[in-house]
């Protein structure tokens, strides 16, 4: 009977979210996708990164939905992505901003309803898992397949003589050397973001009035978290937990800074949220497509601000003296790192092949150990970030390659490139945007 009830309450609910309202437009329905986001994420810790939209919108949401259990939201999800997909020209072919801004609403619902999913405990393989909530199929390449790329790095870091340390311990002992001291960290930092920013105000016209903060924190599953505030402020923190390496600072500085994630809630606070009025980017889930393109653009961000040898030139000049490291090694460590970027897909497997249930988490720290060439505690804190975020972890190197070719196709030279950027930043972009011309 509580069943037969249950099916006739979400048939009743279905049909009247889905039945078109009287004077309904699609800034009226972008409102409804903010109220049901706000929604869920008072039903999962973490699920809305940041929202600085209208406080009535917010209270509308409490009002309305704080009642609603999962399975209804998850229906209210798929009836609001079905209203909004009439206006975008069936989800493919328009090109014009409105058109673009209703696929983007439908991907996002697309990510909202496969998240609420995952939230009442169905089990979702990591390729579906990644398909649902961020619009794109990784790859998860055999193991084995990256013997050849541990071997080269083998030939980058040969064993002394006599020695039997495995490859993460002689990359661990070599890294060391280039770890920045706790006492320098701010003074590192600060040089690297300064020029991070320099570099990108050289390109992108960033909202007048812009800031961030930055803090130094402990007890994170990451390295390091951009919380954008609005009003074009962010609050960039950086873990300590482990040692942090040299390029790390330039890493962050462009990542979670400029051009990165800063730069992208700003621009799109700026253009989308008060020039065009599209209040549905004031919210931002954190499990949808929308982060593909986050973190995407801001790992792309590193090399676009510093191509070449610049980074390397930039730490041997400033950051290296500054951290009190030597400067000799500093380009063939550039190398080591440039080298070790074609292991990353062997994260996704063994994440996959862990969160399906077929490894424990001592055999993952192991493979992670292994085929990402860390130490325990950094395969710890990795298999940690997996736990917490799970299929997430496609967005940065999976992103960065989709993002890297849709700016540089046709040989792009770096004029076109940072227009390209801006343009990412500054729109309603997917993934599948992408994969156009």
């Amino acid at each position: 009977m509580r069943r037969a009830c249950l099916g006739i309450l979400a048939l009743a609910l279905a049909s009247c979210a889905t039945v078109p309202q009287p004077g309904e437009t699609l800034d009226s329905l972008a409102q409804d996708y903010v109220v049901l986001q706000l929604a869920i994420g008072e039903k999962e810790d973490g699920y809305i990164d940041a929202y600085y939209g209208p406080d009535e919108l917010r209270e509308r949401s409490v009002a309305e939905l704080s009642a609603k259990d999962l399975p209804q939201l998850e229906i209210l999800a798929a009836a609001l992505r079905k209203r909004i997909d009439r206006y975008a020209d069936d989800g493919v072919q328009g090109t014009s901003m409105d058109e673009r801004r209703a696929r983007f609403l439908v991907a996002q619902l697309t990510a909202a309803h496969t998240r609420l999913r995952m939230m009442q405990g169905e089990q979702i393989p990591f390729v579906q898992e990644a398909e649902g909530l961020f619009g794109v199929t990784p790859e998860t390449p055999a193991l084995e397949s990256f013997d050849p790329v541990l071997a080269r790095i083998e030939r980058l870091v040969p064993a002394a003589e006599g020695s039997s340390a495995p490859l993460w311990k002689r990359l661990d002992d070599y890294y060391a050397r280039f770890y920045i001291p706790e006492d320098r960290l701010q003074a590192v930092f600060d040089a690297s973001i300064a020029e991070c920013k320099r570099r990108t105000l050289e390109h992108i016209a960033m909202p007048e009035g812009e800031s961030f903060t930055l803090r130094f924190v402990t007890d994170k599953p990451w390295s390091g978290y951009n919380y954008y505030q609005g009003g074009y402020a962010s609050k960039i923190e950086v873990n300590t937990d482990l040692p942090i390496r040299l390029d790390r600072a330039v890493d962050l500085g462009c990542h979670e800074g400029y051009p990165g994630h800063h730069a992208f809630n700003a621009l799109l606070e700026k253009n989308l949220v008060n020039d065009r009025g599209w209040t549905e980017f004031s919210i931002y889930p954190l499990y949808s497509p929308q982060s593909l393109i986050a973190e995407g653009s801001a790992n792309y961000g590193i090399p676009l601000a510093f191509p070449g040898e610049e980074q390397v030139r930039f730490e041997t000049g400033v950051l290296a003296p500054l951290a009190g490291l030597p400067t000799e090694d500093l380009a063939e460590y550039a190398a080591l790192r440039d080298a070790l970027k074609d292991l990353g897909p062997a994260r996704y497997t063994i994440a996959a092949e862990y969160l399906a249930g077929k490894m424990s988490g001592e055999e993952a720290i192991e493979l992670l150990q292994r085929y990402q060439l860390v130490s325990p505690e950094r395969a710890a804190q990795s298999l940690r970030f997996i736990d917490t975020y799970r299929s997430y972890i496609i967005n940065y190197g999976l992103g960065r390659d989709m993002v890297r070719a849709w700016i540089e196709r046709g040989d792009a030279d770096a004029t076109t490139r940072w227009k390209r950027m801006e343009r990412l930043l500054s729109e309603p972009s997917l993934p599948s945007d992408l994969l156009a011309e």
